[in-house]
């Protein structure tokens, strides 16, 4: 029967998942139920039969104690998670399987994609409050539950660790003219940087999101239903079930250096977190200071590096503000058709026109990424968002330097958005001064 727990014994499994054969005494572990695809059921209520959430204990000491995250189809009504693996990513796997070129029972081999550096545990990761966005076991998961894997369970990981080569424009710029020295490590000669990255897909712990926004969980669920046109009816039918996975973008984290360190507070860190920009970052788009500032951010990262520190962008899939390109691009057509010009003193109000608000990156989740890393300390920020800094040094962790954007790298046309952003409270230090009279002068092209 679903949910039947197995009468204890001790067998002997061989999963192509687990990286050994390994012996367990499972009697803790319920039998996965598979849950027949074709059957559609279109809610679940708490309580209600056949509903038997694996427990999920957010913030245990171990990852056994913790348990694993249950968000596929295979295993009804033991899913611990609402939402689906891939965030926005998993209406393309809705296509495939529609077109039949995806069988929906296709189970993953995970045999070869161990994380190339095994973060932590660190104790942020036993902390409840400090991480509510990640799932800090993610990367691990064919490794921490693998007694899972041999009843048969199919549990993905959310988080893939890797390295790479990343070769950059301005990069390649820098060793030309000579403000970086290739090492072999660190910067080859032929300009790529060398570099170990991890992708992260969100997964929340919707009562510490809650707690993170001063409102009540109730609330919280109670507008993710009603704001995502009511998708996800278990927010308020399974309130039992405490992790969402969100349909919106997760984030990657590139470091240079050695990611064995970053969580000594000895050895220098230099960090920038930065907000995708696809307009500036991919294509150049000189109205704002995105690529700008990532590439100058990257720059400091490797010089870091190469003087036994480490180097860190975290880079957030949040366009436009995290309200949408489009959005942003209807802000840009109202700047550039404003009356008297593309003034950095209508730079805020233009957004707030459009969307009623003027920024939903909402940074006080950004700095989870942080201490899933076991980051304490950061002594070079690279950055000038009073946000960002508020955020991360309320959540516990020390900022030692802040680095704005050098003058020399602001585009013409980006002269409006650095006005803006320094005028209400942006960190410039000695490098800019925006009184109330520069904002009304500081105007960009039509």
């Amino acid at each position: 029967m679903p949910g039947r727990k197995r009468k204890a014994d001790t067998t002997t499994n061989t999963n192509e998942n687990t990286s050994t054969t390994t012996t367990t005494t499972n009697d803790e572990i319920e039998e996965p139920e598979n849950q027949s695809l074709e059957y559609i059921n279109l809610t679940t209520h708490t309580g209600h039969f056949g509903s038997n959430p694996i427990k999920l204990n957010w913030g245990a000491q171990t990852a056994k104690e913790r348990g694993p995250v249950i968000a596929t189809v295979k295993h009804g009504g033991q899913r611990n998670a609402i939402g689906a693996h891939s965030g926005g990513y998993c209406i393309y796997t809705a296509l495939a399987v529609a077109a039949g070129e995806l069988n929906p029972s296709h189970i993953p081999n995970l045999s070869q994609t161990a994380p190339v550096h095994d973060f932590g545990p660190y104790p942020s990761w036993k902390d409840p409050k400090k991480i509510v966005t990640i799932d800090p076991w993610g990367g691990s998961v064919t490794q921490v539950f693998q007694d899972y894997y041999a009843k048969g369970y199919d549990i993905r990981p959310t988080i893939a660790v890797t390295k790479a080569h990343i070769d950059f424009p301005e990069i390649k710029e820098a060793l030309r003219v000579g403000r970086l020295i290739p090492d072999g490590n660190v910067l080859l000669p032929s300009g790529q940087t060398v570099v170990t990255k991890a992708a992260i897909e969100p997964v929340w712990y919707l009562p510490g999101v809650a707690e993170r926004f001063g409102c009540s969980e109730s609330t919280l669920r109670q507008a993710l239903f009603k704001e995502t046109n009511m998708m996800y009816p278990e927010l308020l039918t399974r309130t039992d079930i405490k992790l969402f996975l969100p349909p919106i973008g997760g984030l990657t984290i590139y470091i240079w250096g050695n990611p064995e360190t970053i969580s000594d507070e000895s050895v220098p860190l230099t960090v920038r977190v930065h907000d995708e920009c696809n307009g500036s970052d991919v294509f150049g788009s000189d109205i704002c200071t995105c690529r700008p500032y990532l590439a100058h951010a990257i720059e400091e990262c490797v010089k870091a590096a190469q003087t036994g520190g480490n180097g860190i962008v975290v880079y957030y899939r949040k366009e436009g503000r995290a309200l949408g390109e489009v959005t942003k691009y209807l802000v840009y057509n109202m700047r550039k058709r404003a009356e008297g010009g593309d003034l950095a003193s209508e730079y805020f109000n233009c957004t707030q026109r459009v969307a009623g608000i003027t920024d939903t990156r909402f940074q006080a989740l950004m700095p989870d990424a942080l201490h899933w890393l076991g980051i304490t300390q950061i002594d070079r920020f690279i950055s000038m968002s009073d946000m960002k800094y508020n955020a991360i040094v309320n959540s516990g962790i020390k900022i030692l330097e802040r680095v704005p954007i050098p003058p020399e790298l602001v585009p013409e046309d980006a002269q409006v958005e650095i006005a803006a952003k320094v005028y209400v409270g942006y960190h410039g230090g000695d490098a800019y001064n925006v009184t109330e009279d520069d904002l009304k002068k500081v105007k960009g092209r039509s």
